[in-house]
């Protein structure tokens, strides 16, 4: 799938971070946690091929991607950006289909197989009843899920996924989280994503990276390396990390902050 070995990332001669090494496996979904400004939008830039890698190998099924096209890298990778309005009042499913370029050839305009996987996409969801509704009309959560079905129209490998639960209300959070587990477990594709939130690790992820404010970063189950250290070193927080059990008979961990 996706392979970062020794990657350094920045900006001219300025690097930000450097030695990333892991592996997106299928049917993963990878955290990645940190704060602001320690450079998760960098490595997310160079992974997507917007910025040069300063060293180290970027590798999509075991070969360089800076040797693959752009369209070659769209049916590999797709790019789920935090939620957004846009100028024109575009159809929920004319929205989807556009996942479909990668595909198409110079000025196609989508066809009916490209349609019918656009409605699939929907489908998969649980939005279909969207498909009619303009785009600019839908709730910010409705809006995510639907740039989430764009993603899955491409039927790309991999979704990386900027901060997707950003501004959204706290049932909205949950529901775009459940769906992207679901569509990684289901679908079988490797996500990774951005989140300022512990308990998205915990709850969802199969593994995670944390980076520190140091730019120092750890890799590895949920449980292992989002720690109260690791919070209380990075964020200058007080947190207590708990089991919970669930009433179905499960446990998960939980972050909570702590009040003097």
């Amino acid at each position: 799938m996706l392979e970062i070995r020794d990657l350094a990332c920045g900006y001219g001669r300025r690097t930000v971070l450097s030695g990333i090494d892991f592996l997106l496996q299928t049917s993963e979904l990878l955290c990645l946690l940190g704060p602001n400004g320690v450079g998760k939008t960098t490595l997310f830039k160079t992974i997507l091929g917007l910025l040069p890698a300063l060293g180290g190998d970027i590798l999509l099924d075991g070969k360089p991607a800076r040797h693959w096209s752009r369209r070659q890298f769209a049916r590999w990778v797709a790019y789920v950006p935090q939620a957004h309005t846009p100028p024109f009042p575009f159809q929920v499913r004319d929205v989807v289909a556009m996942g479909r370029v990668a595909h198409l050839g110079a000025f196609s305009a989508p066809g009916r197989q490209d349609k019918d996987i656009a409605e699939s996409a929907l489908d998969t969801l649980g939005i279909a009843a969207l498909a009619g509704q303009p785009y600019t009309e839908i709730s910010g959560g409705e809006r995510q899920l639907v740039l989430i079905a764009r993603a899955l129209a491409q039927e790309s490998r991999i979704l990386v996924m900027d901060e997707p639960t950003s501004n959204l209300d706290y049932g909205n959070q949950i529901k775009v989280m459940a769906q992207v587990r679901r569509v990684a477990a289901s679908q079988g594709v490797g996500v990774i994503l951005t989140t300022h939130y512990p308990n998205h690790a915990f709850q969802y992820a199969t593994r995670a990276l944390v980076i520190d404010s140091d730019k120092r970063y750890a890799l590895g189950g949920p449980n292992e390396v989002v720690t109260e250290h690791y919070l209380r070193h990075t964020y200058r927080v007080e947190t207590e990390i708990h089991e919970v059990a669930s009433r179905a008979g499960g446990a998960s961990r939980m972050c909570v902050p702590v009040h003097d």
